[in-house]
């Protein structure tokens, strides 16, 4: 089970960060994602760290987001910097084998989290 946490209501230019636990497995082996959905859109990519070390972002977050993972704990975190009126959303958590493009595919993660609101005020 993946518990995400640590969403809220931000002015824009503030900073959150969110964490995802896992209960009960470990997820050193996985690609560990985090994925937001608009009001009104469709879930969208923001990032991933890979199982082997690598970062990806996508293009709208990239240089603001931060992804990390403390194996020990089995947590990911998303640490937002920078944020603006259009990173609201709930931001999901997720885990997947994939590799390469693939971790940019929704397809590609099979257990998610339940989401937590992020809200940025302008």
């Amino acid at each position: 089970q993946l518990q995400a946490s640590g969403g809220g209501l931000v002015q824009a230019g503030g900073s959150l960060r969110l964490s995802c636990a896992a209960s009960g497995r470990t997820i050193s082996p996985y690609t560990m994602g985090w994925f937001r959905q608009a009001p009104g859109k469709q879930r969208e990519f923001a990032a991933a760290f890979s199982w082997s070390g690598g970062t990806s972002y996508a293009d709208s977050v990239k240089g603001r987001f931060t992804i990390s993972r403390d194996n020990a704990k089995n947590t990911v975190y998303l640490q937002m910097n920078s944020l603006k009126p259009e990173d609201t959303a709930v931001y999901y958590c997720a885990e997947s084998r994939c590799s390469g493009y693939e971790c940019y595919l929704l397809k590609s993660y099979d257990h998610w989290g339940q989401g937590t609101q992020v809200t940025v005020s302008s």
